[in-house]
């Protein structure tokens, strides 16, 4: 039989091209996903850089740690303790000590991402003054690189300073130095300090009974500049981007080649019947099946793995490029993700014959040469119960997640594989609902004069099998566009809605840095308006007993707090906070009004808060509030204005701006301003992540398209012919096909569509669950345009095959 196998598959070449290539890219494509992952597991720790010629630094408390019984729990603190006094004066006794200090600056004409940093310690990067002197006087500043000219008059935020030295570029900032002490005026709080001592040992022992303060050595210097895990995060994010695309081609590859088989295998039919009546035994014939399968998997997978060693550098470089992956991001030499790939390539072969196999075995000696080119029993009771089982999965793990964690189906995890199960099981339902769907949109063709739309309906409901393999994966790149794209729409509705709702302020006062306590005063003093100050923090809790949890938080005065804010309060009263109490969401273990829980708050202090009000979930923005008592060390970052009742908006208005005219880069927003600025946006790691996925889909759709038109324009000669004596021209029978191809696609669409607004449901009911109703988003636009690509692969594969077909059976067709 593999003598047999080898020759059919010679000679059936068309059949088997496209789950060649579509088995190659599919293999090709987890090969790069997994060397990616590969070199994106562990990002190498930097060596330090403010800090490499420093003896030591002296870290202030920055990081929780909680004992649990399975281990210590830690976390960042968003606000970081200062390094006692006591220490600090133990510490002079050692040796000189700098006081740290790092604040944003804006300049005119300047980089954006100015920082600034007190003069004493840029000898410890080390920088060294190339032009110019030390900045002497508070008006007077030293800048990296060569942005700035010495003599220069710059504009800054802080005021105007003159530019009298500059130093060379390091490469990991731009930094503006002060004098030390212009530095503590905009930056009274130093969370570390470098002291001038090489013996570690003393600094230890001077720092010893401070709670959490670390002495830094060594390559743990690093630990001192500024956010030492931004490369950690980026690859963790990665790590979910390359996931996600590795699960949706696998998803995908599968879909396609099973579909690819199953459709070569019924029509072979006659084929089959025909070795069965020389003697082939079921064995014999599902054995010939798995071994064109097993060929083409071993020939396609080693294709794909050399496809991924020239594809994986290439996306490495793009991602790199795009600003989502640290510079020194590149492809290493790991050898697993080539095993992963061509082992899963074969298992994807193997896989998708198995249930084409079977049913070549079924056929009987002369079943297939009795068999009208109708299709019947498209619709096995095999595949009935897998897509049967498939849809209860689907609809039963939504109902559970529903019941319990409706939550959940607001994370991207969920809303990119849930849709899977249904695509699927609709997928393979198909040919139950692709005839009635066809009628039903070929209805009016059909009636108008001539003869193509009949022909349309009657070929496209007759070729069951055809209709359906076309179908599917049109059905699956529109509701993956459909569903991922209009979830984010819709959550990102969602959240924007939430806003809405929740702002009752009339203005809203921001600014990219700490509001100075004069700035606050003066609010405070604008006649006719209630000013609610507000300030960014956090507070942990240890759930379980072995769970540290954070949570971000906002502190406020809670009577000033109800005035500008409509809170959703699920239990209690927001107006009951105070400086014992604690307003809780949903999501917390322990949210009973009048409990008590036991938290760390944002500097690490460990208090016990009665809980005072609860809120719903909502999208997941709605946060915990606690006193400003309990927010030691946080700074107000945004203020919330309401008007009261007779005063003028206009008047208030003009007081505000005239009360921040003196603090940098502040802003007033009216509410709508405020709402427009704070409507949440997808990022860039999100939208790269759909744009791949349903990137993979459509190429996968139109390798399927072409593969499956052809193969069946390849099979229909016989019918081209007799319509060509039946007096059709060959401009007919192409309008004729491409008609047959435009139906089939808006079959599959439909299919999309119905799929997507299903998916699309299950979230909208958790958002209404969860307090946060939004109206659903159908991305309509992506979805045209889906439909249309798809349209245009399908005709044109249909069309092109048609033309070499009907030149190749000129004859016959005379």
């Amino acid at each position: 039989m593999l003598s047999i196998a080898l020759r059919t598959l010679r000679a059936r070449w068309v059949t088997f091209v496209g789950s060649f290539v579509a088995l190659s890219l599919g293999v090709g494509l987890i090969a790069v996903m997994g060397l990616a992952l590969a070199s994106s597991q562990d990002a190498p720790e930097h060596r330090p850089e403010r800090f490499a010629a420093a003896p030591l630094v002296v870290k202030g408390r920055d990081t929780l740690r909680v004992p649990t019984p399975i281990g210590e729990r830690t976390s960042k603190l968003p606000q970081p303790q200062p390094v006692p006094p006591a220490a600090v004066t133990a510490l002079k006794k050692l040796g000189p000590v700098a006081e740290d200090r790092s604040f944003p600056v804006r300049a005119e004409d300047g980089p954006g991402d100015l920082v600034g940093h007190p003069w004493s310690v840029a000898r410890f990067a080390p920088y060294e003054l190339g032009t110019g002197r030390a900045p002497r006087t508070g008006g007077e500043v030293v800048t990296t690189g060569d942005w700035a000219a010495v003599g220069e008059r710059l504009r800054t935020a802080h005021g105007t300073v003159r530019v009298v030295g500059t130093v060379s570029a390091r490469g990991f900032e731009n930094a503006v130095f002060y004098t030390d002490a212009q530095a503590a005026r905009l930056s009274p709080l130093s969370t570390q300090l470098v002291v001038d001592t090489a013996d570690a040992a003393a600094v230890r022992a001077a720092v010893r009974g401070s709670d959490g303060v670390r002495v830094l050595t060594g390559d743990a210097r690093r630990l001192a500049d500024a956010d030492p895990d931004r490369d950690a995060r980026s690859l963790t994010a990665l790590n979910a981007l390359f996931g996600t695309a590795g699960g949706v081609t696998g998803f995908v590859s599968v879909f396609v080649v099973a579909s690819t088989f199953a459709f070569a295998v019924a029509q072979r039919r006659r084929e089959f019947g025909l070795l069965r009546t020389a003697g082939a035994t079921p064995g014999q014939l599902r054995r010939m099946v798995l071994a064109e399968a097993l060929l083409v998997g071993v020939l396609a997978s080693a294709a794909g793995c050399v496809l991924g060693a020239y594809g994986a550098p290439w996306l490495a470089g793009r991602v790199v490029d795009g600003g989502l992956a640290p510079a020194w991001f590149a492809i290493g030499d790991a050898v697993w993700p080539y095993h992963l790939a061509f082992w899963t390539g074969l298992l994807v072969a193997l896989c998708g014959a198995v249930a084409a196999s079977w049913r070549a075995g079924r056929t009987g000696p002369t079943q297939a040469l009795r068999e009208a080119s109708v299709d019947h029993g498209t619709l096995t009771w095999g595949r009935r119960l897998c897509g049967a089982a498939l849809l209860v999965a689907a609809v039963a793990t939504l109902a559970h997640a529903l019941l319990t964690e409706p939550g959940d189906l607001l994370h991207r995890k969920t809303y990119v594989s849930r849709p899977m199960l249904l695509i699927t099981a609709v997928a393979l339902l198909s040919p139950a609902l692709v005839g009635p769907l066809t009628r039903l949109l070929a209805w009016l063709p059909a009636r108008l004069p001539g003869a193509l739309g009949l022909l349309v309906r009657e070929n496209a409901t007759t070729g069951i099998r055809r209709t359906a393999a076309v179908a599917a994966p049109v059905l699956v790149t529109v509701a993956l566009a459909g569903s991922l794209l209009g979830a984010t729409s819709t959550l990102n509705e969602a959240r924007a809605q939430e806003v809405t709702r929740r702002t009752t302020a009339d203005f809203v006062v921001t600014a990219d840095q700490a509001f100075d306590p004069a700035t606050l005063a003066r609010l405070r003093r604008t006649p006719g308006a209630d000013v609610s100050p507000t300030s960014a923090t956090a507070v942990h809790v240890l759930e379980d007993g072995v769970a540290l949890v954070k949570s971000e938080a906002r502190a406020a005065d809670p009577a000033l707090l109800a005035a500008t804010v409509r809170l959703p309060v699920t239990a209690g009263r927001v107006t009951d906070l105070d400086d014992d109490s604690i307003v809780v969401n949903e999501e917390w273990a322990r949210h009973t009004v009048g409990q008590r829980v036991e938290v760390w708050l944002g500097d690490g202090t460990r208090r016990s808060l009665r809980i005072a009000a609860v809120l719903a979930t909502g999208t997941g923005d709605n946060g915990v509030y606690v006193t400003p008592a309990n927010a030691p060390g946080a700074t107000v970052d945004r203020i919330d204005v309401k008007v009261r009742h007779g005063a003028a908006p206009a008047a208030v208005a003009t007081a505000l701006r005239e009360a921040v005219r003196q603090q940098p880069r502040a802003e007033l927003l009216t509410k709508s301003q405020w709402i427009r600025a704070s409507y949440p946006q997808t990022n860039s790691t999100t939208r790269l992540g759909m744009l791949l996925i349903l990137g993979i889909a459509l190429l996968y759709t139109g390798i399927s398209l072409a593969n499956t038109l052809v193969m069946a324009t390849s099979d229909r000669t016989r019918e081209l012919a007799s319509l060509r004596l039946a007096g059709a021209t060959p401009l007919q029978l192409l309008r004729l096909v491409g008609a047959e191809a435009l139906t089939v696609v808006a079959v599959g669409a439909v299919l999309g569509v119905l799929v997507t607004f299903l998916n699309l449901l299950g979230m909208d009911t958790a958002l209404h669950l969860l307090a946060a109703p939004a109206p659903l988003t159908v991305p309509w636009p992506a979805l045209g345009a889906t439909t249309a690509a798809c349209a245009v692969l399908a005709v044109l594969s249909a069309t092109t095959a048609t033309a070499f077909a009907l030149r190749r059976g000129a004859a016959l067709s005379r």
